[in-house]
């Protein structure tokens, strides 16, 4: 209409009038200065980063450990054992959509930490895997052995 005046571009950053918001990388970058799953956190302090990347660490040990922990005992109720296991599996899938909202923070750091987590949750966690390795192996060479000794014999 004659006599309106168009509305303000708004700019293409996100920011609006006095606000200013830090820009989200789409690309991995190293530095302290970085927004991890909360508005203004960790902020710019060195320490507040360290605390992040070992909070980051944390969960990630933390959904490994939620992973592999068997909390139902054999012959315990059917129902309260299965509403435990909903529980647990909740509470697994929300700390792990944490880890990966951080690591979507493009952070370097951050990404190399929540690896790091899952890596020492596995190896605490997971030792059976590896006990079954060393297991199967000595199966294999008893087995081998075995053999031996039965063509040996004939």
């Amino acid at each position: 209409m004659p006599g309106m005046s168009p509305p303000p571009p708004t700019p293409m950053n996100g920011t609006t009038g006095m606000h200013h918001k830090m820009m989200m990388h789409m690309t991995f970058f190293w530095g302290k200065d970085t927004l991890i799953l909360f508005s203004g956190w960790p902020g710019s302090s060195t320490g507040m980063y360290v605390l992040a990347l070992v909070f980051i660490f944390v969960l990630a040990v933390l959904v490994e450990w939620l992973s592999h922990c068997r909390l139902i005992k054999p012959g315990s109720n059917n129902v309260a054992a299965g509403l435990i296991k909903t529980l647990m599996h909740a509470i697994r899938v929300g700390l792990a959509y944490l880890v990966m909202l951080a690591v979507m923070s493009f952070n370097g750091g951050v990404f190399i930490v929540a690896v790091a987590g899952h890596l020492v949750g596995f190896l605490i966690f997971r030792k059976w895997s590896f006990q079954g390795f060393r297991d199967a192996t000595v199966s294999q060479d008893l087995r081998s052995s075995s053999v031996k000794l039965l063509i040996e014999k004939q």
